[in-house]
């Protein structure tokens, strides 16, 4: 089976979900890291490199054999599968699916802070998402989190792409690169804070972190 990735040289959590799952899994892939006006032409045209068509004009996607599949949740699924990090029971794998959705939700609520230009009205809007939007999906998670009892991560206390989809939103989250987002926006919700510093220290992350990014974090 020949994999292949297409996305920015980003560590973004809806690309990171894929490639480090695989690699935990120690499938082979190739990391096809493509440039800003590539991107700009795929959301333009549907077209990468004037010859891969990308059916919903946004990336990551996934090549599978020379086919292309889209949509984060879709591909990462496929990816938890392959690596075994998302379960065959069909209840536990929709408690993992629910998990993803939330991190989708998540950046469409953040998104349109990063698009905004003007400065005064993205000030406005990151006030929003720390003080009141922000907040409120978290204390979601961690509710999950509370009632998964004998479990310190989403489903079954056993590592899947729910986690590791919430480990790389969380990273960039506290990485500071937000403007008006504090890096300690997580601290207040323990157990959702456990689950970034569980994946973070797994071995084989900190080895895709350091072997691609030259970093831990």
């Amino acid at each position: 089976m020949k994999l292949k990735i297409y996305y920015s040289h980003k560590p973004f959590w809806r690309a990171e979900v894929l490639r480090v799952s695989l690699f935990i899994g120690e499938i082979t892939f190739e990391d096809v890291r493509i440039t800003m006006d590539e991107f700009e032409e795929v959301i333009l045209t549907g077209k990468l490199r004037k010859s891969i068509t990308i059916p919903f004009h946004q990336l990551p996607v996934l090549e599978v054999n020379g086919q292309i599949i889209g949509q984060t949740g879709s591909i990462a699924r496929y990816c938890g599968k392959l690596s075994n990090l998302y379960p065959k029971d069909d209840f536990l794998a929709a408690k993992v699916d629910q998990i993803i959705d939330a991190a989708t939700d998540i950046t469409s609520l953040i998104s349109p802070t990063v698009r905004e230009k003007n400065l005064k009205i993205r000030k406005i809007m990151r006030e929003r998402l720390v003080n009141k939007l922000l907040p409120r999906w978290f204390n979601y998670l961690e509710k999950i989190l509370e009632r998964e009892i004998n479990s310190t991560l989403f489903v079954n206390n056993k590592m899947s792409i729910a986690d590791i989809a919430i480990w790389r939103l969380l990273g960039w989250l506290k990485s500071g690169i937000l403007d008006g987002v504090p890096n300690n926006i997580v601290d207040k919700f323990p157990k959702l804070n456990a689950i970034h510093n569980q994946v973070h220290k797994h071995p084989k992350v900190q080895e895709w972190m350091l072997k691609t990014y030259n970093k831990e974090i």
